[in-house]
């Protein structure tokens, strides 16, 4: 028989009449066909009330007491659920996580699922019974409760339609569907029909916060399709799968907007120092977002990255244990900052989306701190007080308002690589590399000393775009006293068009010096939602140490990581990372 996930969050659990409705859906779905596992978050604003009943106690309560309490949200919430159904004439039996087979690791508050037993769970659904599941938590190994962290219940749910193989796995909230950005935001935006994994996946890293990456990351590895959907209304939603967007380069617009930028200046620009910082990034657990690095000048680099505001002080401490490690450099901070993101598959195959977004933002007199791209994703670094306008721009500029004219672009983002990775994973939420790419088709050249104002990057992107020559990264680190430096990579056949196209550009920046290099090597890793790894950068820099390699230009994503190199290094450093990542 089919069967169908059906998650219902906080708000839609939050009163009996919600209740109510939200055991509708399950009964009609039934009544469609399907089995039905349910998995139910806890009810409106109890886990705040919990929280609070703690900190009356305890100062400090412990992690392994405080997942044991904040569990018996989502319990109440299921037995209700339960209970609801039984009283409608309808099957039903309401189990823990623990008790549906989910089984974690040992981090409390931040577990990761591990493997789910699905024995129990097919056992109730054969009985005829509608099973209700806690989201949020799991047992570990020593059968202790532990919970998942920020969107729990959405990678329950997804974990669960994972690991039972269902048709479609469909998650109620208060909002109808993916929006193209925040309607609070920008009130003309537009929900969306569909989104494929990978476009979705960024949108939820980047500020998107109608769900939480790992649940993507979840549905991408297992192929399983997702509906988002209102809990209070009967409209179809927004279908999250493999396939792609309807064709234009921007799909939506992203904004997270407690950003702190930390850079560590003047490090040695030799090998080994990007390991070093990302070893002890891992070490300290913190989960970096943009990271920069240009080209280094007279032997020495600068990286700069950003963390959630959260997690700044953790960051500063693990900047300085880098510096300590390296020997030389120096740590600073910037606050008051939010990332924007243009997002969309199209990007890739349509020139001129960078030059087009930046002008927009320019002419707005909105000036970039940082920037970093990937195939399907451009992200900048702005101040705070401009964040909302921002986006409201860029939404505007790329008219995501209307409904796209071209027919759907239906494209398979499943391959090979990745069922063979995540078939070989031994953790169900273990990072999933799929593939290691080397492309040793490019050169780069680096700007230095560019005015650091509103329409620099647009400027160098639209005469690169009149020479005709196509663009791959675009890296722009954190500007210093005025000035800033912008780092392109393009294809080794045009590094005259691309500096002769730069060239009158220049007469205008006086103090501005450009150096080209006419062979580089791109070393890409591929996967699932490695930026929320904090061990694939360790692994990677890792690898590219030992080859004794340098880095020159970075670039994140949620679905790759790339390091730019010396072509003469590429070699020995791909097959150190295909070694460290078990890639062939």
């Amino acid at each position: 028989m089919p069967l169908i996930v059906q998650k219902f969050g906080g708000t839609s659990v939050a009163s009996d009449d919600r209740i109510r409705r939200a055991a509708g859906r399950a009964i009609e779905a039934r009544e469609r066909g399907f089995d039905v596992v349910m998995v139910v978050s806890a009810r409106g604003k109890k886990t705040d009330e919990l929280l609070a009943a703690a900190a009356a106690l305890c100062e400090s309560p412990p992690d392994r007491e405080m997942d044991a309490l904040l569990a018996t949200g989502e319990q109440e919430s299921a037995a209700l659920m339960a209970m609801t159904l039984v009283g409608l004439g309808c099957p039903a039996i309401s189990l823990t996580g623990g008790q549906a087979g989910i089984r974690t690791d040992e981090s409390h508050a931040k577990a990761r699922v591990a493997e789910i037993d699905r024995a129990k769970i097919e056992r109730h659904l054969g009985e005829g019974r509608v099973v209700i599941v806690c989201g949020f938590q799991g047992v570990d190994r020593d059968g202790n409760t532990t919970t998942l962290g920020r969107g729990g219940s959405d990678t329950t749910a997804t974990a669960l339609a994972a690991a039972l193989d269902a048709d479609e796995c469909e998650i109620y909230t208060d909002v109808e569907g993916i929006f193209t950005t925040d309607p609070r935001k920008v009130p003309s935006a537009r929900q969306m029909p569909r989104i494929s994994y990978d476009e979705m996946l960024e949108l939820a890293s980047l500020g998107a916060g109608v769900m939480h990456g790992r649940s993507i990351e979840f549905a991408k590895k297992f192929g399983v399709p997702l509906r988002v959907r209102s809990s209070l209304t009967d409209g179809p939603g927004t279908l999250i799968s493999e396939a792609s967007g309807d064709g234009r380069p921007v799909v939506g617009v992203a904004l997270v907007e407690k950003e702190s930028r930390v850079s560590l200046d003047n490090i040695p620009d030799r090998p080994g120092t990007i390991a070093a910082v990302f070893d002890c990034m891992a070490e300290a657990r913190v989960a970096i977002d943009m990271v920069v690095q240009n080209v280094g000048i007279d032997g020495q680099a600068r990286v700069s990255f950003t963390v959630c505001d959260d997690d700044l002080a953790s960051a500063l401490a693990a900047g300085q244990a880098a510096i300590e490690r390296i020997g030389s450099g120096a740590v600073s901070q910037r606050v008051g900052l939010a990332k924007v993101s243009a997002v969309g598959r199209g990007m890739a195959s349509q020139a001129g989306v960078a030059a087009t977004l930046f002008r927009a933002l320019a002419s707005a007199g909105i000036n970039i701190e940082m920037i970093t791209t990937s195939e399907i994703k451009i992200s900048a670094l702005v101040p705070q007080s401009r964040a909302t306008e921002a986006v409201q721009v860029i939404h505007e500029t790329f008219e995501l308002e209307k409904p796209s004219e071209a027919p759907l672009q239906v494209v398979a983002e499943g391959s090979d690589s990745l069922r063979k990775a995540v078939e070989s994973l031994t953790d169900l939420e273990d990072i999933a590399v799929s593939d290691v790419r080397l492309d040793r088709s490019q050169a780069s050249i680096t700007l230095t000393n560019v005015p650091d104002e509103p329409g620099v990057v647009a400027s160098v992107l639209e005469a690169v775009a009149e020479g005709g020559v196509p663009v791959d990264m675009i890296v722009q680190n954190a500007g210093f006293e005025g000035r800033a430096n912008v780092s392109l990579t393009y294809p080794r056949e045009r590094s005259g068009d691309c500096a002769a196209t730069l060239q009158n550009l220049m007469i205008g920046w006086p103090e501005a010096t450009s150096a080209s290099e006419a062979a580089i090597a791109k070393l890409t890793v591929e996967g699932v939602g490695l930026r929320s790894h904090t061990g694939v950068g360790k692994r990677l820099f890792g690898a590219i140490a030992a080859a004794e390699a340098n880095v020159k230009m970075i670039g994140t994503s949620e679905i790759n990581v790339s390091a730019v190199l010396r072509d003469d290094d590429a070699s020995a450093a791909a097959a150190q990372a295909e070694a460290a990542f078990g890639v062939k």
